[in-house]
């Protein structure tokens, strides 16, 4: 792997900090099994919906039914 800097003038410090970050997700990506699935996007969980109180039924429950809040 080679790391090259295309701007700026880095410290030594700088340049062993962004290495290691660098390391560090390339050993975490390398611990994932291949065709295992990703995290969860939290947009697409359904949990996050449910976790809200649904709107009681009632005359004005259609105002309310979009996103319970």
């Amino acid at each position: 792997m080679t790391i090259k800097v295309v701007r700026g003038n880095p410290t030594p410090e700088e340049l062993a900090a962004a290495l290691a970050v660098v390391r560090a997700r390339a050993a975490a990506a390398s611990t994932v099994p291949p065709g295992a699935p990703g995290p969860r996007d939290s947009w697409s969980d359904p949990a996050r919906i449910a976790a809200h109180h649904l709107p009681q039924p009632g005359p004005t429950a259609w105002t309310r039914t979009y996103w319970p809040g």
